[in-house]
């Protein structure tokens, strides 16, 4: 049993050093946290690299406002042949510290692709473009339709607690071809841990 927890001990170990191998690097988010408890296995025996404590971070007043966990909405206005107001779709994203993003749509089946990926930057003071695709598959779930992509240029209001901007959504095929072209508004509400279910209703 000893020698499985130092397997596992070094297992771990190895994942952190890989993880945090710069001794100069910073390895958070932003702002200053608690390190987390060290461990005398965790010691590397490659080189002269040596293990940088992790530590829990929160995000600083630094860091980009739209970092965090959204309730999404998609409203088409100016998409041929769907009226103006018409949801298209909504979901749940969140926004990452390292310029990531990943959405879970509520508005698609899981057999036709309902988790899509994305990378963003900041372009202004509280203003962010987001790039971010998608596989779609046909509505049995048994044939890939292709590459969708949505693009979002949205403005954080300033109590960080909201985000609203436009958005076009480009369904493909695997041959490149257009298959749709939706575009409108999108708007977004922070969750936090106090967010209860009925405020995203």
């Amino acid at each position: 049993m000893l020698t499985s927890y130092r397997t596992l001990a070094g297992t771990f170990g190895t994942l952190v050093f890989t993880l945090f191998l710069a001794p100069n690097a910073s390895a958070g988010c932003g702002g200053i946290g608690q390190p987390l408890p060290s461990h005398s296995s965790w010691h590397s025996q490659l080189g002269n690299a040596q293990l940088v404590p992790a530590s829990l971070l929160m995000v600083s007043d630094g860091e980009a406002g739209i970092v965090g966990f959204w309730h999404v909405k998609f409203v088409s206005k100016g998409s041929e042949g769907i009226p103006d107001g018409t949801e298209i779709d909504a979901g749940y994203s969140q926004w990452h510290s390292d310029g990531t993003e990943i959405m879970n749509s509520g508005g698609r089946s899981p057999i036709t692709g309902d988790y899509c990926l994305g990378v963003w930057e900041q372009v202004g003071a509280d203003t962010y473009k987001l790039n971010h695709f998608g596989a779609s598959w046909n509505a049995t779930g048994s044939e890939l339709v292709g590459p969708g992509r949505i693009q979002e240029e949205v403005t954080l209001a300033s109590d960080k607690k909201f985000f609203s901007g436009t958005f076009t959504i480009n369904q493909y095929s695997e041959s490149g071809t257009l298959l749709a072209h939706i575009q409108g508004m999108v708007t977004a509400t922070r969750i936090d841990v106090n967010t209860t279910a009925s405020s995203v209703f």
